[in-house]
């Protein structure tokens, strides 16, 4: 065991570790994705316990894909921080910010999906293509009859998103990054490949700010392109809240460590 490590952390890092050996060696590692990962709620392969499952799972959907450095430093972020924040709130408090911010940041997410894709599916519809078209479209991938320029254009940017996964703990770290430094602002943290201290009430907002303009640009800067940005702005935002609204009406500021 990991010095420090605290209960529910060590759990939690249990659990994503089975979920990433399933995901290698089940089902020739397609299984585990396609029933563990969270797809469009449009999509056919949508199932509602994805909602959860999908926060214990890494990497891709097969051993090509599979990335063990998303496990690895989400775990590591996880033991880091997690730890901090479970001995400072007890193990209930720190697993509701935890499970709440990985719903937040799948709200977020998916939300952002459907603001881009309702109006551009509806404006298909009005250029005369059936709900059922679009669909077979969505899930093939193909069509066999003559488009405009617009409608192609509009069908490609349907496509990624019905067909969109998401997979990872980051939403749920995020959170419990945000309370971590709602707790300890003056702690002094640094990026791995930017080895300057910055104290966490600059270092957090910063990380979440570059993340909503990657959203939004599509620009990378510290992550991999096909990273669920919103997911990490849904995840801080909540855990922001619930610790904002703990400190209001359960807290003083010498009782953090209680």
């Amino acid at each position: 065991m990991i010095k420090g490590i605290t209960n529910t952390v060590k759990h939690l890092i249990i659990i994503n570790v089975v979920m990433f050996i399933g995901t290698l060696f089940v089902g020739n590692g397609n299984l585990f994705y396609e029933w563990f990962a969270l797809y469009f709620p449009k999509s056919e392969m949508f199932q509602p316990w994805q909602i959860i499952t999908h926060m214990f799972m890494h990497g891709g959907a097969n051993l090509q894909n599979l990335s063990i450095t998303h496990l690895l430093f989400n775990m590591f972020a996880l033991w880091m921080f997690g730890s901090a924040v479970e001995t400072q709130l007890g193990s209930k408090k720190f697993l509701f910010i935890y499970m709440s911010a990985g719903f937040g940041a799948v709200l977020f997410q998916l939300g952002y999906y459907y603001f881009n894709y309702v109006p551009t599916f509806s404006e298909l519809q009005a250029s005369g293509l059936s709900t059922d078209t679009i669909n077979e479209i969505m899930n093939t991938g193909t069509w066999n009859f003559r488009t405009t320029d617009l409608q192609e254009a509009q069908l490609n940017t349907l496509y990624p998103i019905y067909n969109a996964s998401m997979v990872g703990a980051s939403g749920c770290i995020m959170g419990i990054l945000a309370a971590f430094g709602m707790m300890n602002p003056e702690a002094k943290l640094m990026l791995i490949f930017l080895p300057i201290p910055i104290k966490a009430k600059y270092f957090i907002p910063g990380i979440i700010l570059l993340d909503v303009i990657s959203a939004v640009t599509g620009q990378s800067f510290f992550s991999p392109s096909n990273t669920a940005y919103m997911a990490h702005v849904g995840g801080a935002l909540t855990g922001f809240i619930i610790m904002w609204y703990w400190k209001k009406n359960q807290f003083n500021q010498n009782r953090w460590d209680r």
